[in-house]
């Protein structure tokens, strides 16, 4: 499993994937090869994939710590913890000044499994945009 048979699958699906989504996929080359994902009608939450020997990591940029009212960082921080276990399949990070959402699959994963995690972490990307927002400028 790659990033381009990933690539090739998702865009081929075309309408007819399980989740109802479209995919548009485009390969980002570079130390670590990296898969851009972007859901149509969702294009500004793409998605980051990158295969490793072990993993299949998903990773959805949220926002950038400067876009966090300053008073309510920690209350933001304290309401992404309470929401990290019942969010499926999704936990939170911050990589930089960058707060993230993502998702692990293992190496072995089918396609489905992974149009799912797909789905899934854009789905709660966007809920957690939304529950967040009272902490954003």
């Amino acid at each position: 499993m790659n990033i381009h048979t990933i690539a090739d699958h998702l865009n081929s699906l075309a309408d007819n994937s399980d989740t109802g989504m479209t995919f548009d996929c485009q390969p980002i080359s570079g130390e670590v090869d990296v898969l851009q994902i972007t859901i149509l009608g969702r294009e500004e939450l793409p998605i980051f994939v990158s295969v490793t020997d072990d993993q299949i990591l998903c990773i959805s940029y949220l926002w950038g710590a400067d876009e966090v009212k300053p008073d309510c960082q920690a209350v933001m921080h304290e309401s992404m913890l309470e929401m990290n276990i019942p969010m499926p399949l999704s936990s939170f990070s911050k990589i930089g000044d960058k707060y993230v959402v993502f998702g692990a699959l293992s190496i072995n994963s089918n396609f489905d499994d992974i149009e799912h995690e797909l789905a899934v972490l854009s789905n709660n990307a966007l809920e957690v945009i939304d529950d967040m927002g009272d902490y954003l400028l």
